[in-house]
């Protein structure tokens, strides 16, 4: 079974930049095996602690906390991005912001209780750069090269 990561841009409406090229939500499958993303999501996970301090002290120059999260439905999984989010004990709720492809559970705009062995990714932006977001990263070696640098470029994406 492949894994369905979503979404660059959470939910965000198409944008062009600068070749014109859309920088609209893309839907990239990649197999539950892969090794880079499976890094990447455990690199994200070792990481929660370090971004919730982040979270909760609300810097003022820092917005677009987003968490990204496993969806199971059946014999199907999709990871979806949550925002806003906050915790609840030791549960999390939030917004799917992606429109799902695979898992018909939940809906974009949603509100959504998961706990935080479903969290596969983080991220938030700060003076114009993107922090985490490392399935994101891995995704951009699926996309055409035009595509990636527009993400980069627009919303400031940090992966080499």
């Amino acid at each position: 079974m492949k894994s369905l990561l979503i979404a660059v841009l959470l939910g965000v409406a198409p944008l062009a930049v600068a070749s014109d090229v859309s920088t609209k939500d893309r839907t990239v499958m990649i197999d539950n095996s892969d090794s880079e993303m499976n890094a990447a999501i455990a690199k994200a996970q070792a990481t929660l602690d370090d971004f919730l301090k982040i979270y909760d002290a609300q810097p003022k120059d820092a917005r677009g906390y987003k968490l990204k999260v496993k969806v199971v439905d059946g014999s199907e999984s999709e990871h979806l991005w949550v925002t806003p989010f906050k915790r609840a004990g030791k549960e999390f709720t939030g917004t799917i912001a992606n429109q799902p492809d695979l898992v018909s559970n939940v809906e974009a705009g949603q509100n959504y209780r998961f706990s935080r062995k479903d969290i596969s990714d983080w991220g938030y932006e700060k003076d114009g750069k993107q922090f985490g977001s490392y399935t994101v990263c891995v995704m951009f070696k699926h996309m055409p090269k035009e595509q990636v640098e527009a993400y980069k470029k627009r919303y400031g994406f940090q992966c080499d």
